[in-house]
């Protein structure tokens, strides 16, 4: 069983940068893929930024250039930066397994705002 617990959103100006971090207990292992995810208002849950298993980064095209996921043993960070009105959305971290089990956070509230 893995709990994983996000941080750090809030409201930022257009322009704006934020960190999210994800912390994962009891640890991420290697074999691990973890991502993050976004699901704003009336609109499907979608793929921000991954890393594979196998280490591979892997992001949206409409983050690509601005976000940059990392991980360690026991987090997940997603930095944002250059954030726009669209950005806006909760945002969930996400750990898949190498036995395919699938453990998602609670969610942390982004919004982009003047």
């Amino acid at each position: 069983q893995v709990t994983l617990v996000e941080s750090g959103g809030g409201l930022v100006q257009p322009g704006g940068s934020l960190t999210l971090s994800c912390a994962a207990s009891p640890r991420i292992y290697s074999s691990d893929a973890v991502n993050w995810y976004r699901q704003a208002p009336e609109k499907q849950r979608e793929l921000v930024a991954g890393i594979t298993n196998g280490g591979w980064k892997k992001y949206a095209d409409s983050v690509k250039g601005r976000f940059t996921i990392s991980r360690s043993s026991t987090t997940v960070t997603l930095q944002m930066s250059n954030l726009n009105v669209e950005d806006t959305a909760v945002y969930y971290c996400n750990l898949r397994t190498a036995r395919d089990q699938n453990y998602w956070g609670q969610g942390t509230q982004v919004t982009v705002s003047s």
